[in-house]
């Protein structure tokens, strides 16, 4: 049987725990950095990015159900003023029945707009108006609303409402990567193109687009501001949008103070206060941080 003695002995060494060195506390302070990032960009993805497409389409579709009342719904890529329409303006929404979509679509491609919904291509015509027009959504990340596209069939209808009234398309053929495209679009026609990616949920390959012809007489409408040439990069399939990159440098600079802060504050408060102080702010600099990565990433995953 064990003495007193000894006891104490082996409960004091125990407790002896010799601190970290310098280098030691930069790798912790580092792995914090990370797992708070990654962690906060997962749940970005899977849970938040829903719910703001969701409160997104909520907003933005009351806001053009006025317009379309007033009359001041836009028809064309500028305002009444001449003036080019704001990424992400309410331009039109999207209905497909066969696949449950009730969808607003803004103006623009890149990352930030379709994060907010689908988004109509700025080198394409408005839909309704005569011309092929390209609407692109994202495959699964900020409500998914193009993942189900690729189960359209031939003769499936799709319904557009735009500040020009409202038009009927019927799909011709869902097609990917390196399959024949449809025949040309006879003089005065009218096209939608539905376009978002391949492969698996959270991992796109390829493109893959749904093309649908007008059933019933287009309208004419003014040029598209953009040609393909001109079209910026952020707005192309599959492109991030690294414009705000100064923004994300600055999230991690402050995600990185906090995790110093965190650091020191375990040793000098405990692990308690520690939890209850900073936890709150990690998670809100987190997401925060997240939401600028996922303008990196491909902006119909």
């Amino acid at each position: 049987m064990r003495t007193a003695a000894a006891h104490q002995t082996e409960t004091r060494g125990r407790a002896e725990v010799p601190p970290l060195s310098p280098r030691a506390q930069l790798v912790r302070g580092v792995l914090v950095m990370v797992l708070a990032v990654t962690g906060a960009l997962l749940l970005q993805l899977l849970v938040v990015s829903h719910l703001q497409h969701r409160s997104s389409q909520a907003k933005r579709f009351a806001e053009f159900r006025r317009q379309l009342a007033l009359g001041t719904a836009p028809s064309g890529p500028a305002d009444d003023q001449g003036r080019q329409l704001v990424a992400g303006t309410p331009v039109a929404f999207l209905e497909i029945p066969a696949i449950g979509i009730k969808e607003l679509v803004g103006e623009g491609t890149a990352s930030s707009v379709l994060s907010n919904g689908a988004g109509h291509r700025r080198d394409t015509p408005f839909p309704g108006q005569i011309g092929t027009s390209v609407i692109m959504g994202r495959r699964a990340a900020y409500g998914g609303p193009f993942a189900d596209i690729t189960s359209l069939k031939k003769g499936d209808e799709l319904k557009v409402t735009t500040g020009q009234g409202a038009f009927t398309y019927k799909v011709l053929g869902v097609r990917r990567e390196g399959d024949p495209t449809p025949p040309p679009l006879a003089a005065g026609g009218s096209r939608i193109v539905l376009a978002t990616a391949g492969g698996s949920a959270y991992m796109p390959e390829g493109v893959v687009r749904v093309d649908a012809e007008i059933d019933g007489t287009p309208v004419v409408g003014a040029r598209p501001v953009y040609t393909a040439a001109t079209l910026p990069d952020a707005d192309k399939p599959l492109a991030g949008d690294t414009r705000t990159l100064w923004a994300l440098a600055l999230w991690l600079q402050a995600l990185t103070l906090l995790a110093v802060a965190a650091i020191w504050s375990w040793h000098r408060w405990g692990r308690p206060q520690t939890w209850v102080v900073f936890l709150p702010p990690i998670l809100l600099v987190g997401l925060t941080t997240a939401g600028e990565v996922t303008r990196l990433l491909p902006n119909l995953l």
